[in-house]
């Protein structure tokens, strides 16, 4: 940890561990990412040197910030299954500055409910341990199964947010994105 980095934050749901990447991580999260029905809303499928410079961002900025998008563990198994987590746009959005909600998962783990759980918990750190006002959601337009994850975290549609992503080429099906929000409960 370098003097300027925060304390480290990882933490548990009831099924999942989410916490800092491991080196051990890099190959399942490398035939994640050449999944083509796992990677079917996202640009090209990544070479392994993209996936572990990808995975190496990832690890940078949590150890940099102490959260960001951690690996997913399952805790039962203790397999890699995915990354969940909170991050700031590289790219400059209608919306910035923002944190953003994000996930991704294992084909084969889909459906049970895991990407709820995990992104549930990222929530709950973004408001109540980082202090977020507000945490926003983009996908594109297309991608049915991420929406609908949005909005059983209790995320809402900002129709008039949608936008098309600047960092998606101009033509593409993948141009054109939906906004969700969430703000923090008041308690």
């Amino acid at each position: 940890m370098t003097d300027n980095a925060q304390p480290l934050i990882e933490f548990e749901t009831p099924r999942l561990r989410l916490r800092q990447w491991r080196e051990s991580d890099l190959a399942p999260f490398a035939a994640m990412a050449a999944d083509p029905q796992v990677m079917e809303f996202l640009l090209p499928l990544p070479t392994r040197a993209d996936s572990d410079a990808s995975a190496g961002r990832a690890r940078a900025l949590i150890e940099q910030n102490g959260w960001g998008f951690w690996a997913v563990e399952h805790k039962a198994t203790g397999e890699f299954i995915g990354f969940t987590g909170l991050n700031v746009p590289l790219a400059t959005l209608p919306f910035s500055p923002c944190v953003e909600i994000g996930w991704r998962f294992a084909r084969h783990t889909w459906g049970q409910g895991f990407a709820i759980e995990a992104a549930r918990g990222a929530l709950q750190v973004g408001f109540e341990r980082l202090g977020f006002d507000e945490i926003v959601a983009f996908t594109t337009v297309g991608n049915l199964r991420s929406a609908a994850v949005m909005e059983r975290i209790g995320m809402h549609e900002d129709v008039a947010g949608a936008f098309d992503h600047p960092a998606v080429p101009a033509g593409s099906a993948l141009l054109a994105h939906r906004l969700f929000r969430i703000r923090r409960p008041q308690r």
